[in-house]
């Protein structure tokens, strides 16, 4: 996800997505662990979006 589609969310929907993000990043672990993951780079760009969706939640609940 690019920032500014993040950015362009509310705070529902941006920890609607969190929460989908988080069990996708728990799925892919347990696929990872167990072999069947074709492309590990999957697991640093769920995670990447996590850090910047919780970033922008952050950012919105502060003003």
């Amino acid at each position: 996800m690019k920032i500014k589609e993040i950015r362009d969310l509310s705070i529902g929907e941006l920890q609607q997505k969190n929460r989908e993000l988080v069990e996708d990043y728990f799925k892919l672990r347990l696929r990872h662990a167990s072999g069947q993951l074709d492309s590990p780079a999957m697991l640093g760009r769920v995670r990447r979006d996590i850090a910047r969706i919780k970033t922008v939640l952050v950012e919105k609940e502060e003003k």
